[in-house]
């Protein structure tokens, strides 16, 4: 299974681990990052959370390698709170969130993420979730579907793509990843087509919608901020701009000072804030850039909980 974790060894340094910490990977995928972690928890536990059968099926068997002590659970992160309820966990030292499409995923044509290969519309991380991406673009109103391009995907062309995506299902329901990338690309300047696929953007703002992407990650981030034990981290790797902005706004709400306050001797404690940043955002190596390419876009942001 060739998947390549993103800011793999940053990632499992930033969670600052020791040998009992009990840590929540947030986006288990394909084991890397949680085989790492494991490795440095010999008497902790990892709880990771997966919404894709395939991936949990293969990680279950790979992370046997580096121990027993982990626990698997199929559910979109946003239900971290319930679900480490259940199984009574109340010690939270790491949360590790790795967010976006694994390689795996990707390269899969039948899971329809790619529009460089023919598959039906769906873009679901869980096969079992009702909405997909087939419904979504034969059946969300020209309105709609200018709303997510736009918000998801900041396409100048939202409104083009739109209506041409309506026209041409009133003649028949576009069913196949090719078919809709070629309407998109049909859908915009030549100069445009030139500089890169204009399906990328399009493509990425179905998938956000059809995953609900951005609201699991609000809920979810929120959570583990709530939940992590002082001394504990949080890390993010984001791979889009939107991402990227919900995780450094959140840990900058959480690690405001007042500018009136700030620099003073002697600041009563209630007045500071409770969580700290870790370092500045973290890129990855050009050694790693030349390996992996998809990781071009990644940034890793860390936060501590310090009371």
């Amino acid at each position: 299974m060739k998947h390549i974790s993103v800011l793999k060894e940053a990632a499992i340094n930033g969670l600052n681990l020791k040998e009992d910490s009990v840590i929540i990977d947030m986006t288990l995928g394909f084991g890397g990052h949680s085989g790492g972690i494991l490795r440095k928890i010999k008497k902790g536990h990892l709880y990771a959370f997966d919404e894709d059968s395939e991936a949990i099926k293969y990680s279950a068997e790979f992370l046997k390698q580096f121990g027993t002590n982990f626990t698997i659970i199929k559910s979109n992160f946003r239900n971290v709170k319930e679900e480490l309820s259940k199984r009574n966990v109340k010690k939270f030292d790491g949360f590790l969130f790795d967010l976006g499409v694994s390689s795996v995923q990707l390269d899969e044509a039948e899971r329809g993420f790619s529009y460089h290969k023919d598959a039906r519309l769906d873009m679901r991380m869980d096969k079992d979730a009702k909405l997909d991406a087939y419904y979504i673009v034969n059946n969300y109103s020209e309105e709609e579907l200018i709303r997510i391009f736009r918000d998801y995907g900041d396409s100048k062309y939202a409104k083009s793509i739109a209506r041409n995506i309506v026209k041409e299902r009133e003649k028949k329901p576009i069913e196949t990843t090719l078919e809709l990338a070629e309407i998109i690309k049909n859908s915009v300047p030549e100069k445009e087509r030139r500089k890169h696929h204009p399906a990328r953007q399009i493509f990425q703002a179905i998938r956000i919608e059809v995953n609900d992407e951005l609201g699991s990650l609000k809920e979810g981030l929120n959570d583990a901020l709530d939940m992590v034990s002082p001394g504990g981290r949080v890390c993010v790797i984001t791979f889009e701009s939107l991402e990227d902005k919900i995780v450094k706004n959140e840990f900058k709400k959480r690690t405001y000072i007042d500018e009136k306050i700030k620099g003073l001797p002697n600041i009563d404690e209630s007045l500071l804030p409770n969580y700290k940043l870790i370092g500045k955002k973290i890129k990855p190596s050009k050694e790693e850039l030349e390996n992996n390419y998809r990781s071009h876009s990644a940034i890793l942001r860390i936060i501590e909980r310090i009371k």
